[in-house]
Protein backbone atom coordinates (compact mmCIF):
# COMPACT_ATOMS: atom_id res chain seq x y z
CA UNK A 1 0.00 0.00 0.00
CA UNK A 2 2.45 2.49 1.45
CA UNK A 3 4.63 1.77 -2.25
CA UNK A 4 1.51 2.57 -4.35
CA UNK A 5 1.21 5.94 -2.75
CA UNK A 6 5.10 6.43 -3.41
CA UNK A 7 4.46 5.49 -7.09
CA UNK A 8 1.17 7.57 -7.18
CA UNK A 9 3.02 10.73 -5.76
CA UNK A 10 6.07 10.39 -8.24
CA UNK A 11 3.48 10.19 -11.24
CA UNK A 12 2.06 13.54 -10.07
CA UNK A 13 5.21 15.38 -9.75
CA UNK A 14 6.30 14.25 -12.79
CA UNK A 15 3.10 15.22 -14.43
CA UNK A 16 3.58 18.24 -13.07
CA UNK A 17 6.75 19.30 -14.86
CA UNK A 18 5.02 21.02 -17.66
CA UNK A 19 6.23 23.39 -20.22
CA UNK A 20 3.15 25.43 -20.55
CA UNK A 21 3.00 28.43 -18.14
CA UNK A 22 5.52 30.65 -16.32
CA UNK A 23 8.33 28.53 -14.96
CA UNK A 24 9.06 26.01 -18.05
CA UNK A 25 11.24 23.12 -17.21
CA UNK A 26 13.13 23.19 -20.81
CA UNK A 27 14.23 19.18 -20.21
CA UNK A 28 10.22 18.41 -20.34
CA UNK A 29 9.17 14.60 -21.21
CA UNK A 30 10.14 13.56 -23.93
CA UNK A 31 8.33 14.54 -26.64
CA UNK A 32 6.55 17.71 -24.81
CA UNK A 33 6.89 20.90 -27.09
CA UNK A 34 8.69 23.91 -24.52
CA UNK A 35 6.72 27.46 -25.30
CA UNK A 36 8.64 30.47 -24.67
CA UNK A 37 6.87 33.38 -24.43
CA UNK A 38 7.96 36.33 -25.92
CA UNK A 39 6.70 39.93 -25.20
CA UNK A 40 7.22 43.20 -26.85
CA UNK A 41 5.66 46.57 -26.52
CA UNK A 42 5.42 47.65 -30.04
CA UNK A 43 2.10 47.27 -32.62
CA UNK A 44 1.86 44.50 -35.21
CA UNK A 45 2.68 47.20 -38.05
CA UNK A 46 6.27 47.65 -36.75
CA UNK A 47 9.33 45.82 -37.62
CA UNK A 48 10.02 44.94 -34.02
CA UNK A 49 7.29 42.77 -34.29
CA UNK A 50 8.41 41.61 -37.80
CA UNK A 51 11.57 40.52 -36.22
CA UNK A 52 10.44 38.82 -33.45
CA UNK A 53 7.76 36.42 -35.68
CA UNK A 54 11.16 36.25 -37.70
CA UNK A 55 12.56 34.86 -34.20
CA UNK A 56 9.95 32.69 -34.31
CA UNK A 57 10.46 31.08 -37.72
CA UNK A 58 13.78 30.60 -37.04
CA UNK A 59 14.10 28.87 -33.58
CA UNK A 60 11.02 26.72 -34.34
CA UNK A 61 12.54 25.50 -37.31
CA UNK A 62 16.56 24.91 -36.01
CA UNK A 63 14.84 22.64 -32.97
CA UNK A 64 12.45 20.98 -35.56
CA UNK A 65 9.17 22.27 -33.83
CA UNK A 66 10.79 21.31 -30.04
CA UNK A 67 10.78 24.85 -29.00
CA UNK A 68 7.02 27.06 -29.97
CA UNK A 69 7.24 30.60 -29.60
CA UNK A 70 4.08 32.32 -28.95
CA UNK A 71 4.58 36.06 -29.56
CA UNK A 72 3.20 38.83 -27.05
CA UNK A 73 2.92 42.20 -28.74
CA UNK A 74 1.57 46.07 -27.85
CA UNK A 75 2.52 45.46 -24.24
CA UNK A 76 -0.03 42.89 -24.10
CA UNK A 77 1.76 41.49 -20.71
CA UNK A 78 2.32 44.77 -19.26
CA UNK A 79 4.92 48.03 -19.97
CA UNK A 80 8.67 47.48 -21.20
CA UNK A 81 9.92 47.65 -17.35
CA UNK A 82 7.08 45.38 -16.08
CA UNK A 83 8.20 42.71 -19.18
CA UNK A 84 11.80 43.25 -17.49
CA UNK A 85 10.74 42.27 -14.67
CA UNK A 86 8.53 39.21 -15.60
CA UNK A 87 11.59 37.53 -16.91
CA UNK A 88 13.66 38.27 -14.21
CA UNK A 89 11.42 36.54 -12.05
CA UNK A 90 11.05 33.72 -15.06
CA UNK A 91 7.17 34.64 -15.16
CA UNK A 92 8.37 34.93 -18.63
CA UNK A 93 10.65 33.73 -21.22
CA UNK A 94 11.21 36.89 -23.41
CA UNK A 95 11.41 40.07 -23.82
CA UNK A 96 12.44 42.48 -26.43
CA UNK A 97 13.00 46.17 -24.46
CA UNK A 98 14.71 49.07 -24.20
CA UNK A 99 14.70 49.48 -20.19
CA UNK A 100 17.65 47.08 -18.56
CA UNK A 101 19.04 49.97 -16.50
CA UNK A 102 17.06 49.34 -13.03
CA UNK A 103 18.90 45.97 -12.84
CA UNK A 104 22.27 47.20 -14.39
CA UNK A 105 23.36 50.72 -14.57
CA UNK A 106 25.37 50.50 -17.25
CA UNK A 107 22.88 49.08 -19.63
CA UNK A 108 21.87 52.47 -20.28
CA UNK A 109 25.49 53.68 -21.69
CA UNK A 110 24.41 52.82 -25.30
CA UNK A 111 21.22 55.74 -25.03
CA UNK A 112 24.15 58.50 -24.56
CA UNK A 113 23.09 60.96 -27.48
CA UNK A 114 25.21 61.13 -30.18
CA UNK A 115 27.14 58.22 -29.15
CA UNK A 116 27.49 56.48 -32.93
CA UNK A 117 27.75 58.25 -35.80
CA UNK A 118 25.99 55.33 -38.48
CA UNK A 119 24.07 52.17 -37.39
CA UNK A 120 26.86 50.13 -38.57
CA UNK A 121 29.51 51.27 -35.81
CA UNK A 122 26.56 50.52 -33.00
CA UNK A 123 26.82 46.99 -34.82
CA UNK A 124 30.31 46.74 -34.30
CA UNK A 125 30.18 47.85 -30.58
CA UNK A 126 26.79 46.13 -29.96
CA UNK A 127 28.00 42.66 -31.20
CA UNK A 128 31.29 42.82 -30.10
CA UNK A 129 33.75 42.59 -26.81
CA UNK A 130 31.89 45.99 -25.18
CA UNK A 131 28.57 44.83 -25.70
CA UNK A 132 28.71 41.42 -24.21
CA UNK A 133 31.14 43.34 -21.29
CA UNK A 134 27.88 45.66 -20.64
CA UNK A 135 25.28 42.95 -21.16
CA UNK A 136 26.98 40.29 -18.22
CA UNK A 137 26.18 41.37 -14.87
CA UNK A 138 22.48 41.13 -15.95
CA UNK A 139 22.79 36.99 -15.34
CA UNK A 140 22.98 37.96 -11.73
CA UNK A 141 19.40 39.55 -12.45
CA UNK A 142 18.24 36.17 -14.39
CA UNK A 143 18.65 37.86 -17.39
CA UNK A 144 20.65 36.89 -20.38
CA UNK A 145 20.95 39.32 -23.02
CA UNK A 146 20.76 37.24 -26.72
CA UNK A 147 21.34 40.19 -29.04
CA UNK A 148 20.54 43.16 -29.57
CA UNK A 149 17.30 44.25 -32.23
CA UNK A 150 17.29 47.69 -32.84
CA UNK A 151 14.89 51.04 -33.13
CA UNK A 152 17.17 53.11 -35.11
CA UNK A 153 18.11 56.98 -34.47
CA UNK A 154 15.41 58.63 -32.67
CA UNK A 155 14.07 61.76 -33.59
CA UNK A 156 11.88 64.37 -32.14
CA UNK A 157 8.22 65.75 -33.21
CA UNK A 158 5.90 67.69 -31.37
CA UNK A 159 3.07 70.44 -32.33
CA UNK A 160 4.53 73.50 -31.07
CA UNK A 161 7.70 74.17 -33.89
CA UNK A 162 10.14 72.70 -35.73
CA UNK A 163 13.01 72.60 -33.60
CA UNK A 164 15.96 73.89 -35.04
CA UNK A 165 18.13 74.87 -32.37
CA UNK A 166 18.28 73.47 -28.72
CA UNK A 167 16.37 76.35 -27.67
CA UNK A 168 13.36 75.55 -28.94
CA UNK A 169 12.81 73.01 -26.96
CA UNK A 170 12.51 75.13 -23.94
CA UNK A 171 9.38 74.79 -22.48
CA UNK A 172 7.96 71.59 -24.46
CA UNK A 173 6.46 69.12 -22.52
CA UNK A 174 8.00 65.92 -24.33
CA UNK A 175 7.39 62.30 -23.46
CA UNK A 176 10.30 60.05 -22.77
CA UNK A 177 10.70 56.57 -21.82
CA UNK A 178 11.37 55.54 -18.65
CA UNK A 179 14.97 55.49 -19.07
CA UNK A 180 17.14 57.75 -16.59
CA UNK A 181 19.71 59.02 -19.82
CA UNK A 182 16.74 59.76 -21.88
CA UNK A 183 15.39 62.17 -18.96
CA UNK A 184 18.98 63.37 -18.22
CA UNK A 185 19.42 64.18 -21.86
CA UNK A 186 16.23 66.63 -22.56
CA UNK A 187 16.56 67.95 -19.29
CA UNK A 188 20.06 69.13 -20.54
CA UNK A 189 18.43 69.81 -24.08
CA UNK A 190 16.20 72.32 -22.40
CA UNK A 191 12.73 70.86 -22.68
CA UNK A 192 10.32 69.22 -19.73
CA UNK A 193 10.61 65.73 -19.98
CA UNK A 194 7.98 63.60 -18.79
CA UNK A 195 8.34 59.51 -18.46
CA UNK A 196 5.59 57.76 -20.19
CA UNK A 197 4.50 54.10 -21.09
CA UNK A 198 4.64 53.88 -24.57
CA UNK A 199 0.98 52.56 -24.64
CA UNK A 200 -0.43 55.79 -23.02
CA UNK A 201 1.49 57.81 -25.54
CA UNK A 202 -0.69 58.20 -28.50
CA UNK A 203 -3.47 59.13 -26.13
CA UNK A 204 -1.18 61.51 -24.40
CA UNK A 205 -0.06 63.30 -27.66
CA UNK A 206 -3.81 63.23 -28.50
CA UNK A 207 -5.59 65.22 -25.40
CA UNK A 208 -2.13 67.20 -25.13
CA UNK A 209 -1.05 66.15 -22.05
CA UNK A 210 2.61 66.47 -23.73
CA UNK A 211 3.53 68.44 -26.56
CA UNK A 212 5.47 66.15 -28.44
CA UNK A 213 7.52 62.66 -28.09
CA UNK A 214 10.85 61.06 -29.32
CA UNK A 215 11.14 57.76 -31.07
CA UNK A 216 13.08 56.27 -34.26
CA UNK A 217 10.94 56.83 -37.76
CA UNK A 218 9.46 53.26 -37.42
CA UNK A 219 7.72 53.68 -34.17
CA UNK A 220 6.35 57.16 -35.35
CA UNK A 221 4.72 55.71 -38.29
CA UNK A 222 3.79 52.22 -36.56
CA UNK A 223 1.58 54.18 -33.64
CA UNK A 224 0.10 56.76 -36.33
CA UNK A 225 1.51 59.96 -34.77
CA UNK A 226 1.23 61.89 -37.45
CA UNK A 227 -2.00 61.91 -36.73
CA UNK A 228 -1.81 63.64 -33.73
CA UNK A 229 1.35 65.59 -34.40
CA UNK A 230 2.33 68.49 -36.56
CA UNK A 231 5.77 68.71 -36.82
CA UNK A 232 8.64 65.87 -37.02
CA UNK A 233 12.17 67.15 -36.73
CA UNK A 234 15.15 64.58 -37.79
CA UNK A 235 17.43 65.26 -34.74
CA UNK A 236 19.08 61.74 -34.87
CA UNK A 237 19.85 62.49 -31.60
CA UNK A 238 19.95 58.80 -30.06
CA UNK A 239 20.84 55.08 -31.24
CA UNK A 240 18.57 53.03 -29.41
CA UNK A 241 19.26 49.42 -29.78
CA UNK A 242 16.76 46.74 -28.40
CA UNK A 243 18.07 44.27 -26.49
CA UNK A 244 16.32 40.42 -26.76
CA UNK A 245 16.41 39.10 -23.13
CA UNK A 246 16.31 35.79 -22.02
CA UNK A 247 15.42 34.49 -18.38
CA UNK A 248 18.42 32.68 -17.39
CA UNK A 249 17.05 30.24 -15.15
CA UNK A 250 14.85 29.10 -18.08
CA UNK A 251 18.01 29.34 -20.09
CA UNK A 252 19.42 26.79 -18.00
CA UNK A 253 16.75 23.99 -18.76
CA UNK A 254 17.41 24.27 -22.23
CA UNK A 255 19.82 21.14 -24.09
CA UNK A 256 23.15 22.92 -25.24
CA UNK A 257 21.47 22.43 -28.70
CA UNK A 258 18.47 23.95 -27.92
CA UNK A 259 20.70 26.80 -26.19
CA UNK A 260 22.48 27.05 -29.80
CA UNK A 261 19.27 26.95 -31.61
CA UNK A 262 17.83 29.84 -29.58
CA UNK A 263 20.94 32.04 -29.55
CA UNK A 264 21.65 31.99 -33.26
CA UNK A 265 17.73 32.39 -34.51
CA UNK A 266 18.05 35.64 -31.98
CA UNK A 267 21.46 37.06 -33.66
CA UNK A 268 19.60 36.25 -37.16
CA UNK A 269 16.35 38.16 -36.19
CA UNK A 270 18.26 40.71 -34.95
CA UNK A 271 20.14 41.55 -38.43
CA UNK A 272 17.05 40.87 -40.30
CA UNK A 273 15.37 43.43 -37.85
CA UNK A 274 18.52 45.59 -38.51
CA UNK A 275 18.03 45.40 -41.98
CA UNK A 276 14.32 46.69 -42.07
CA UNK A 277 14.88 49.10 -40.23
CA UNK A 278 17.08 50.55 -42.63
CA UNK A 279 15.34 49.89 -45.71
CA UNK A 280 12.27 51.76 -43.86
CA UNK A 281 13.67 55.02 -42.88
CA UNK A 282 13.98 57.18 -46.07
CA UNK A 283 10.18 55.31 -47.23
CA UNK A 284 8.98 56.71 -43.62
CA UNK A 285 9.87 60.27 -44.17
CA UNK A 286 7.95 60.61 -47.29
CA UNK A 287 4.83 58.64 -45.78
CA UNK A 288 5.25 60.99 -42.72
CA UNK A 289 5.13 64.24 -45.05
CA UNK A 290 2.33 62.55 -47.21
CA UNK A 291 0.63 62.23 -43.68
CA UNK A 292 0.79 65.68 -43.25
CA UNK A 293 3.93 66.50 -41.18
CA UNK A 294 6.27 69.18 -41.42
CA UNK A 295 9.99 67.88 -41.69
CA UNK A 296 13.10 69.70 -41.08
CA UNK A 297 16.64 68.63 -40.51
CA UNK A 298 18.10 70.51 -37.60
CA UNK A 299 22.33 71.51 -37.52
CA UNK A 300 23.41 68.96 -35.20
CA UNK A 301 26.68 70.57 -33.78
CA UNK A 302 24.70 72.59 -30.67
CA UNK A 303 22.66 69.28 -29.63
CA UNK A 304 26.29 67.59 -29.99
CA UNK A 305 27.57 70.15 -27.91
CA UNK A 306 25.26 69.60 -25.02
CA UNK A 307 25.69 66.10 -25.26
CA UNK A 308 29.00 66.49 -23.89
CA UNK A 309 27.27 67.57 -20.80
CA UNK A 310 25.44 64.49 -20.68
CA UNK A 311 28.54 62.00 -20.89
CA UNK A 312 30.05 64.12 -17.87
CA UNK A 313 26.99 63.66 -15.90
CA UNK A 314 26.87 59.66 -16.00
CA UNK A 315 31.09 59.57 -16.21
CA UNK A 316 30.33 58.13 -12.22
CA UNK A 317 27.80 55.81 -13.38
CA UNK A 318 28.98 54.39 -16.65
CA UNK A 319 33.00 55.19 -16.02
CA UNK A 320 34.55 57.56 -17.77
CA UNK A 321 37.18 54.86 -19.48
CA UNK A 322 33.96 53.20 -20.83
CA UNK A 323 32.16 56.50 -22.52
CA UNK A 324 35.73 57.35 -23.89
CA UNK A 325 35.88 53.92 -25.46
CA UNK A 326 32.18 54.40 -26.69
CA UNK A 327 32.91 57.91 -27.52
CA UNK A 328 35.65 56.42 -29.86
CA UNK A 329 34.32 53.23 -31.25
CA UNK A 330 31.27 54.89 -32.95
CA UNK A 331 33.33 57.72 -34.72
Amino acid sequence: MIWCLVLGLISACSSGASSEGGNTDGEAASGEQIVIKFGHGAAETNARHEAVLKFKELVEEKSNNQIKVDVFPNETLGSEPQMVESVAFNDLQMVAAGTYAQYHDKMGVFELPYLFETPEKAYEVLDGPIGQEVAEPLIDHNLRILAYFENGFRNITNNVKPIESPEDLSGIKLRTPEVPVSISTFKTFGANPTPMAFGELYMALQQGTVDGQENPLTNIAASKFQEVQKYLSLTGHQYSPLPVAISEEFWQTLSPELQEAVQQSAQEAAEYHRELVKANDEKLVEELKAGGMEVNTPEKAPFKELALEVYKEYEDIYGKELIEKLVEAGK
